[in-house]
């Protein structure tokens, strides 16, 4: 009787397969094709965003525009080859769109600030205050930019440590690219006692600046009496020099400045405390007076 039961099992099996065999197809081609689409997808998703970042590169646009258009030009790839995958294998791509949409909605209200951190990195792309390989201060955060994504900003400080700044906070603030410019001006504040001579001072500094070569001289240089201060008298050095010779010129400038000064015994002012004792009247009296001898 099981025997019975299973042979016809398997007829009518048969039988539906024959009656659905146009049916089952179609849906094992479109199952092919919607798979033979996704790969295809896939493929010319690295293909292109790889070309479109060669492309940017070897007509020297900026490391962080290329990598940022050739990330966008991916996504946008597979976001369609997905939508066509869907759309070949039976399902309604307009109420699929239409449930992305709401979704997108419901996600954008819930992830607003990295929305606004996607928005500001689509700003830095577009408006480039500052490039891969430049030195910039974001309120606070200096390093050399290493990388724009599309959420945040990559930098590499001195000492080699790695910082994430999110872009909606870099838009909101201050911006200091000191890389941009090939030139850069440094002024340096000088303090001497107040019985230093002027013009001895002016000579002393300026024939140390002029001595040294990193320091663009037809740019002029400045060597003034700045301020009266409450102990000294500060002169301010300033001078231009190229961007990578700032620090080094400003470092061996202040060792020679200290040294020519010292040699011609010229004081450099330092905090001191004076502390003046007071004793009353009476207390004097009684030292005063003479001690009685037996």
């Amino acid at each position: 009787m099981n025997d019975l039961n299973v042979v016809g099992s398997i007829n009518n099996a048969g039988n539906w397969l024959v009656k659905n065999q146009d049916l089952l197809i179609q849906y094992a081609v479109n199952i092919v094709a919607a798979i033979f689409i996704l790969i295809i997808g896939l493929l010319v998703a690295r293909i292109l965003s790889s070309a479109v970042s060669r492309v940017m590169r070897m007509r020297g646009i900026d490391l962080t525009v290329s990598d940022f258009l050739s990330a966008l030009v991916r996504y946008a790839i597979i976001a369609f080859t997905l939508i066509a995958v869907l759309g070949r294998i039976g399902v309604q791509t307009t109420s699929v769109i239409a449930v992305i949409g709401a979704a997108g909605l419901a996600v954008g209200l819930a992830l607003q600030g990295s929305l606004s951190n996607f928005a500001a990195g689509v700003l830095l792309v577009i408006f480039r205050p500052f490039r891969a390989g430049e030195y910039v201060d974001l309120g606070g955060v200096a390093g050399t930019v290493t990388q724009v994504q599309i959420f945040s900003t990559t930098l590499r400080t001195p000492d080699d440590k790695i910082i994430v700044v999110p872009n909606g906070k870099i838009i909101a603030g201050n911006i200091i690219n000191t890389s941009r410019e090939p030139n850069r001006r440094t002024d340096i504040i000088v303090g001497v006692a107040y019985d230093a001579n002027i013009a001895q001072v002016k000579k002393i500094l300026g024939d140390i600046v002029a001595a040294d070569t990193r320091i663009q001289q037809e740019k002029g240089v400045v060597v003034r009496l700045n301020e009266m201060a409450a102990s000294s008298l500060n002169f301010v050095v300033r001078y231009w020099t190229s961007n990578g010779d700032s620090q080094e010129v400003n470092w061996d400038l202040l060792e020679k400045f200290k040294e020519a000064l010292d040699e011609h015994q010229i004081g450099i002012p330092f905090p001191q405390m004076d502390v003046h004792l007071y004793r009353n009247a009476e207390a004097a009296a009684k030292e005063a007076e003479p001690t009685p001898t037996v």
